[in-house]
């Protein structure tokens, strides 16, 4: 199981003064060095953290690979193909919204326009995932425009845990839709609101092969440093895994 941390909002904490620090390209040197897997950064299309000038030097520096989210709109699709990142994971995307609030509508024009987009990323060799909520038909949708992956969106279920009760229908929700995805030939990766508190459930579920976190890790940074942050989060999950196993 691989674990990609998100960067972004050390960028967050950067912009708030507009200066050049914290930086996140030095922050996912760190989470490398603490045990992740990959970089995860999502270049908005205002600009509101991860900057051109972020991505053109994690580029450069990022050893384990990058998986870049992007709005499926031409402009930066153009971004991911002369950028020619390990992966590119397709999201929904609104001006007004704090975070991303829920996975991509795959119907009508927006199935179109995803379409589109996965296909020109597949021709130039570029990894392609889908940012989706955990249902059968947004699955079945991925599955026809021949994406290579899809991230479960865990944000319902983080949304509806809470301690020692867990949240069995989204988690339900998470397996079943975790085990049709692989029976669709897709890749399965998941993420959104995932916290050293709520993960293990959604690190158990064999099916699914990455997590991508930020927040809650980012967070935890801020007292103990990125490194050791990154290495409490991979014990965890680990240990879910082995005890599924």
């Amino acid at each position: 199981m691989r674990l990609h941390i998100n960067i972004d909002h050390v960028a967050t904490i950067r912009q708030a003064r507009r200066t050049d620090e914290p930086d996140p390209v030095r922050a996912a040197v760190l989470a490398e060095l603490g045990g992740a897997d990959g970089i995860t950064v999502h270049l908005r299309e205002d600009r509101r953290h991860i900057q051109d000038r972020d991505l053109r030097l994690l580029m450069e520096t990022a050893r384990t690979g990058v998986n870049l989210e992007l709005a499926a709109t031409d402009a930066m699709v153009e971004i991911g193909l002369s950028l020619q990142p390990m992966a590119v994971t397709l999201v929904p995307e609104r001006r007004e919204e704090i975070t991303t609030e829920g996975g991509l509508a795959l119907e009508g024009e927006a199935l179109d326009r995803v379409g589109s987009a996965v296909r020109r990323l597949r021709d130039a060799g570029i990894r392609t995932s889908l940012f989706i909520d955990p249902d059968a038909d947004a699955l079945r949708a991925s599955a026809s425009l021949e994406a290579d992956a899809v991230e479960l969106h865990t944000g319902e279920y983080a949304n509806a845990w809470r301690p020692g009760r867990g949240a069995p229908t989204e988690l339900g929700r998470l397996w079943r839709a975790a085990a049709l995805g692989r029976s669709l030939g897709l890749d399965v990766h998941a993420g959104h609101g995932l916290t050293y508190e709520n993960v293990t459930p959604v690190a158990a579920i064999p099916e699914v092969e990455e997590l991508n976190i930020g927040h809650s890790v980012i967070s935890r940074a801020v007292f103990e440093g990125i490194a050791a942050a990154v290495a409490g989060m991979k014990r965890i999950m680990l240990e879910a895994r082995r005890r599924a196993d």
